[in-house]
């Protein structure tokens, strides 16, 4: 569980939800048309724009920023690597085929492999680099559904106002008609606001991180199994592979 992502959601609701008691009561807040306009209009406007497998996985994707897959750290990921690279110079690559097919990481297993059963460099380069470009993309893609719920939410809350605005003036010799039309116009806009900074931009940002942080541990992987199948000195593989984490965090299993 991602403890800052909760935390943030669940302060955005408190002190929304808190102010909005303070007020005139949360119920002055709920009001259908509007939450049919902004709702009901931003997610047809999201079937249109995506796949529908996209759309169902939409809560799927929306954990993953609450609650991302557990994740191997660099600094283990590295003395793992490291090892396996002193294997190698000790024993020869082969000896790497029992923990390879042991290996829990998939990238890390598909690349030792690889290594293993002696394919060239450049061919496990490419390889390994297409399953990232590839998994980059699929996660731009979900991450970018949130982004633009966030837009088309914005925009339907504008369509709201204009549409509660012209309901208003049309009955301006109705003032039993004017409350109404005022909160769909002024609440469309509140829901549109609330969707893109609270399921929107943010979701999208954090889902961006996370892929980050996956593309770094491939790039490590991917740097790793070229050293070790290069046969490098291990000191030198440790200490090209530690450069991607911050100095303060880097620790040496040779010191």
């Amino acid at each position: 569980m991602d403890l800052g992502s909760v935390i943030g959601m669940v302060m955005i609701l408190v002190l929304l939800l808190g102010a909005m008691s303070m007020g005139v009561g949360v119920a002055a807040y709920l009001d259908i048309p509007s939450v049919l306009i902004v709702f009901g209009g931003s997610i047809g406007a999201l079937m249109i724009a995506f796949k529908m497998e996209q759309i169902k996985s939409m809560v799927k994707i929306f954990l993953i920023a609450v609650k991302p897959p557990a994740v191997e750290d660099l600094q283990s990921l590295i003395q793992k690597l490291v090892n396996y690279s002193m294997k190698a110079r000790r024993d020869g690559i082969l000896s790497l085929e029992t923990d390879a097919n042991a290996e829990e990481n998939d990238f890390l297993k598909k690349g030792l492999l690889m290594a293993v059963d002696g394919n060239e460099p450049d061919t496990i380069r490419e390889l390994l680099e297409i399953d990232m470009e590839q998994t980059t993309e699929r996660h731009r893609i979900n991450a970018s559904i949130f982004g633009k719920w966030g837009e088309i939410a914005g925009a339907f809350g504008m369509l709201g106002t204009l549409i509660g605005l012209v309901a208003m003036l049309v009955n301006m010799s109705d003032p039993s008609a004017i409350g109404p039309a005022m909160a769909v116009a002024l609440l469309t806009t509140f829901y549109g606001a609330f969707i893109g900074n609270f399921f929107g931009a943010p979701v999208e940002n954090i889902l961006g991180l996370r892929s980050s942080d996956e593309m770094t541990t491939k790039t490590v992987v991917i740097e790793g199994i070229m050293s070790i199948q290069a046969g490098d000195n291990p000191r030198m593989l440790e200490a090209k592979l530690l450069s991607f984490i911050a100095p303060n965090d880097r620790v040496s299993q040779f010191e």
